[in-house]
């Protein structure tokens, strides 16, 4: 059984990470998924050399059931954007769903060492273009791409954007991002949160829902690359981490909600949509939220 069979899809920044695995959950519930990213087959690779590309996902999105449609884009550019939801318009004449998972903070990291070494100094001692990296590659990228996919779903009578966040911890204001060590990472992810608050609120007559997720520690590429050690592992909780596939879930749950309009305007941890939904990770864990 195929449950999103028919549905459109748009994930944004799916060569690997996060948009990995949603893209790849929505094509395992048979959705039509545009893979969209920079990284392709042929072309130029991200400064730390991460594995990944939107040719991988897709083909393993249409191996799943589903069907996957890579479309190399820079999120941050407004033409390339534009054109990614043009065609979309042109060859499919709908979309149900967006996932907004674009992340450039690797953009000028080249190895691990460097996120260490970086991770706890003041603004003043980074690299300036951590604002690109982190704002525009980061919330920018989110407003470009829901400002295309709002005007197609608004004019279509709803749909579904999701975008992905970090450092929420229960009990703080849904403004707040306790990363604790990087100001511009931390003033990035509010930035999310308020936007995608802010969305919602502006979307809902439309009945366009837009709903902020939070996951666990992911074992994303990078992450696997960094832990290279047993010590490393031990040191971060690797053992309490889920893969990028349990937040695919949770966005291909809500995708298959015919309610899912009652959660928009909140950020809801993974953890909690697994137990509510009753789906689990790959490994058929039911990862509880994360506690660093």
């Amino acid at each position: 059984m195929k449950p999103l069979k028919g549905k459109v899809a748009v994930v944004a920044g799916a060569s690997r990470g996060a948009g990995r695995g949603i893209a790849l959950a929505l094509g395992e519930a048979g959705a039509t998924v545009y893979v969209v990213g920079r990284t392709a087959r042929g072309g130029p690779k991200p400064a730390d050399g991460a594995p990944g590309t939107v040719e991988g996902t897709a083909d393993e999105v249409t191996a799943r059931g589903g069907q996957g449609v890579p479309v190399r884009a820079d999120c941050t550019d407004e033409d390339q954007v534009a054109a990614l939801f043009e065609r979309v318009k042109r060859e499919q004449k709908k979309l149900h769903v967006l996932a907004n998972a674009v992340w450039g903070a690797a953009n000028s990291v080249t190895s691990a060492h460097d996120v260490m070494a970086s991770w706890g100094k003041p603004f003043w001692e980074q690299s300036p273009n951590q604002w690109r990296d982190m704002m525009t590659a980061g919330p920018g990228a989110y407003f470009l791409a829901s400002y295309h996919a709002a005007r197609m779903m608004a004019g279509a009578g709803g749909g579904l954007i999701v975008g992905v966040t970090d450092g929420v911890v229960e009990g703080a204001p849904e403004s707040d991002c306790l990363g604790g060590g990087q100001l511009v990472w931390e003033l990035a992810h509010s930035c999310i949160n308020r936007l995608m608050k802010g969305m919602a609120r502006e979307a809902k007559p439309k009945k366009v829902a837009v709903v902020t997720l939070m996951p666990g520690f992911m074992r994303t590429e990078r992450v696997v690359r960094l832990l290279s050690t047993e010590a490393l592992k031990h040191q971060f909780g690797f053992a309490k981490s889920e893969s990028t596939e349990y937040i695919g879930r949770a966005v291909a749950a809500l995708a298959g909600d015919p309610n899912v309009g009652q959660k928009s305007g909140r950020i809801h941890f993974v953890a909690d949509l697994a137990a509510e939904y009753g789906f689990t990770d790959v490994d058929g864990r039911a990862v509880p939220r994360f506690a660093p």
